[in-house]
């Protein structure tokens, strides 16, 4: 991409966005459209479609999305099913009709089977039954894969998508009840730490295990595939049936037991960790082959225990001081 071109970054001020939009700054990109919701309601057909006719940019980057944790899942399941197809819908379409030259699609591991085989490959997509909690969410981010999918062999489109693993860092969603499990550990600690508290029970069991990936090393994965020739993108990612997505992770994974531990011994909770295990624990295991990624030349650069401290640090710096809501 050249420096000057075009980018429209769709959900910029989100978790993903935030970090897509600080890398590619600092990556010199000097012509980003960034619209907030109140100037482009992505879930509105005709104002996407007045957007692209006016603004035609060159390349997008669809971070956008409602997104949750367990709790938000569940409670929410039509909004996460209805939001993420309107959005994607609307954004994709009018990308093709306005010849946007390269699109990525931010998706989720959430896409692969709850019972996939471990690690999960990209081939292992619709291979098995969903997780029930998060159901509607990967249906949609599903969608939004085999729609890229269907407009590059119908149309000789160039959108490709990423499958992020479990995100965290600056910017994230810190609320007790919505956000995922890794922020949720980090305000749950903090405050048991600031009150004195003796004991935290976490959701679950502690067994399942998750891999994280610390999100401005997301970023320049997601830049990393943007920036790729157009003869390696044609070759890896649009040659059907090899999927047009990636895994994006770290290929490690470790137990909510163990990321609780990790979490508690940053924040510096000196209490007694426990488990409510008549709590949901969602997927048993979620750890993604991250081959494919690798062999386009990208890999993670953040450990956890790394990534945990730099983002409790921003939610010290941030959330508390009422820098963000």
């Amino acid at each position: 991409m050249d420096k000057t071109a075009k980018i429209f970054l769709a959900g910029s001020k989100g978790l993903v966005g935030g970090a897509l939009r600080r890398r590619l700054t600092a990556s010199g990109y000097t012509n980003l459209i960034t619209p907030e919701i109140d100037e482009l309601d992505l879930t509105h057909q005709q104002s996407v479609a007045d957007f692209f006719a006016a603004e035609k940019p060159e390349y997008v980057m669809l971070a956008a999305a409602k997104v949750g944790g367990i709790h938000a899942n569940n409670t929410y399941p039509a909004e996460f099913i209805y939001l993420n197809l309107a959005i994607q819908n609307n954004v994709i379409h009018n990308a093709y009709l306005s010849g946007v030259k390269r699109l990525l699609f931010l998706g989720s591991s959430c896409i692969y089977p709850k019972l996939a085989p471990q690690p999960m490959k990209e081939e292992h997509l619709l291979t098995g039954l969903l997780e029930p909690t998060n159901e509607p969410y990967a249906i949609a981010k599903i969608a939004g894969i085999k729609m890229c999918e269907s407009y590059n062999r119908q149309y000789g489109t160039k959108f490709i998508a990423v499958m992020p693993t479990n995100l965290y860092g600056p910017g994230d969603n810190f609320h007790p009840e919505n956000s995922h499990v890794l922020p949720a550990l980090i305000r749950r600690f903090h405050e048991a730490k600031v009150a004195g508290a003796s004991e935290v029970v976490v959701w679950g069991s502690g067994t399942p295990k998750r891999e994280l990936l610390y999100v401005e090393d997301m970023a320049a994965g997601c830049l990393h595939l943007m920036e790729l020739s157009d003869e390696a993108v044609e070759r890896e990612l649009l040659s059907y049936p090899t999927p047009c997505f990636v895994n994006l992770g770290t290929g490690e994974d470790v137990t909510i037991r163990e990321l609780a531990q990790t979490v508690a011994q940053v924040v510096g909770f000196q209490g007694k960790l426990s488990f409510d295990a008549s709590k949901p624990d969602g997927t048993p295991r979620k750890l993604q082959d991250v081959s494919r990624i690798q062999a386009l030349g990208w890999r993670h650069t953040v450990g956890l225990e790394e990534g945990v401290a730099r983002t409790y640090q921003w939610y010290l710096e941030n959330y508390l001081h009422g820098k963000v809501a």
